[in-house]
């Protein structure tokens, strides 16, 4: 059951295509890195990135 919802979620004409963005950062508080995981647009990742 759980793959026709996913096949729901992926197809369809009004439906934007999403990726998962993994970008690495440095925390301020013990100066290690982190890895900070988002779901969003395609369209916004580069700008997302370059921040």
């Amino acid at each position: 059951m759980a793959k026709k919802v996913v096949a729901t979620l992926q197809g369809g004409a009004g439906s934007k295509k999403m990726t998962k963005v993994i970008k690495m950062v440095r925390s301020e508080k013990s100066g290690a890195y982190i890895f900070d995981e988002k779901v969003m647009n395609a369209d916004e990742v580069n700008d997302y990135l370059k921040k």
